[in-house]
């Protein structure tokens, strides 16, 4: 029994390194966030970069770092799940609800419009267009998990997630009085901050430094953008399937990865109201943590270097698509009178 489990031991062993240079990394990011103010995320990713040469290979840590930006992942997309139920819907209802998919569907378009019309490929523009229409950071790595796999996917993936992190960031201060400055009722201004920030902890930061109901429709409508990521990521993978695209290496991407059927699983789940409340938030409390520390990972195994050759051009889509998705919702409140 225990030469059958030594192989297991041995593999563990060889990736602690690296996943422990990921968990500090995230804790050292959560440490600074929390007495600086600045987000989480975004120190986890640049605390990453800065540490590439822990992923080099025929180090330690290499071989920790590269699983745990994968697998850590996974375990935090998925456990988002737990957070969203069918019964949100509910509380929303069907105009709004309506105006919150029909940004997401208009953005993810926009992406792969302004993807061709800056000579970005389709990838790119699904990337970009999915992470700002969904929820940022952990979007952009679900759809980078079904994408055919390039030689510049790492660099996309990790710029995407920095550029929404950034950006919501900035809407995160901005929006707030952007809202008031339009004269939005309190609804208004959730359904506006939560339709349109990228990330879940900005858009409640954005939301409560408005007030109680706004931070409460806020919270709502950003998880009801985010219940939306397994049929985007099945959409876009059938349509990927179908029109033959391939990788690099001839390898397919998955139809849909187990992650996002684990996402499924859990909101499934939790709309039958088996999941309790604490469970619920305990969930999206772990979920957060694994996002952290998969983003350290990925920041780690990324150069600097690469990174900025992406060019002004991608700068420009992701900050058109963000202006977009604002636009889109605002216009939107207003036809709704």
């Amino acid at each position: 029994m225990i030469t059958a489990l030594a192989p297991a031991q041995s593999r563990i062993r060889g990736l602690f390194p690296g996943f422990i240079v990921s968990v500090l990394v995230a804790a050292t990011a959560q440490f600074l966030s929390e007495h600086y103010g600045a987000p989480a995320m975004l120190l986890a990713l640049l605390l990453g970069l800065s540490l590439n040469f822990l992923a080099e290979d025929g180090t330690r840590t290499a071989a920790g770092i590269a699983v745990t930006s994968r697998t850590v992942l996974r375990l935090g997309v998925a456990l988002l799940g737990a957070r969203v139920s069918v019964e949100m819907l509910g509380d929303l209802g069907a105009g709004l609800i309506a105006l919150v998919a029909g940004g997401v569907g208009a953005t993810i378009l926009c992406g792969l419009l302004l993807a061709r019309i800056f000579g970005r490929g389709w990838r790119f523009g699904l990337l970009t267009g999915g992470s700002v229409a969904i929820c940022g950071a952990s979007a952009a790595m679900a759809i980078a998990a079904i994408l055919p796999k390039h030689e510049k996917s790492e660099r996309d993936l990790v710029f995407t997630v920095l550029s929404v992190t950034v950006l919501s960031t900035v809407a995160m201060v901005v929006y707030p009085m952007l809202s008031a400055a339009l004269g939005l009722t309190p609804l208004e201004g959730g359904v506006f901050i939560g339709g349109t920030i990228h990330d879940v902890a900005q858009v409640v930061g954005a939301g409560f430094s408005v007030g109680q109901e706004t931070g409460e429709t806020a919270t709502l409508v950003k998880l009801i953008r985010v219940s939306m990521l397994a049929p985007v990521v099945l959409g876009a993978s059938l349509l990927i399937r179908a029109s033959g695209a391939a990788a690099v290496d001839g390898k397919r991407p998955p139809l849909l990865p187990g992650f996002v059927l684990g996402f499924i699983a859990l909101a499934a789940i939790n709309s039958l109201g088996l999941i309790p409340p604490v469970v619920s938030e305990a969930a999206g409390a772990l979920s957060r943590w694994a996002l952290l520390i998969s983003i350290a990972a990925v920041g780690i195994k990324t150069s600097l270097a690469r990174m900025l050759d992406v060019g002004p051009a991608a700068i420009a889509m992701i900050v058109a698509e963000t202006v977009f998705i604002g636009a889109f919702v605002l216009l939107g409140l207003h036809m709704m009178g």
